[in-house]
């Protein structure tokens, strides 16, 4: 559960879910990566840290440059996760529903 944990609180942050959803286009170095940010080049690579310790994302060294890519792995774990209680709350909210729609009976 710590795993997820760390990725949920990595997930948390605005810039570091606009990195994944970059990463999912391929992979790209931390330098491509700040491009759109107004933010440091040392507040990116923190974001990366968070990201690589919370393995939603893997850094390789590629000659002066890292070059990052998204870990799918991780994020299926995540998606499992939420997937397993959207379905126990739709399920909860049909029975509810059908619960509703059942007319009193007369006494």
């Amino acid at each position: 559960m710590q795993t997820l944990d760390h990725t949920f609180s990595a997930l948390s942050d605005p810039t570091r879910r606009a990195i994944l959803a970059r990463l999912a286009l391929g992979e790209a170095t931390a330098g491509e990566l700040a491009e759109p940010f107004s933010i440091s080049q040392p507040a990116i690579s923190r974001h990366l840290k968070v990201l690589e310790r919370a393995a939603l994302i893997e850094r390789r060294r590629d000659g002066q440059h890292q070059r990052c890519r998204l870990n799918p792995k991780t994020l299926k774990e995540a998606n499992d996760w939420l997937a397993f209680y959207a379905r126990f709350w739709s399920d909860s909210f049909d029975r509810l529903d059908e619960h509703l729609r059942k007319k009193p009976e007369k006494t």
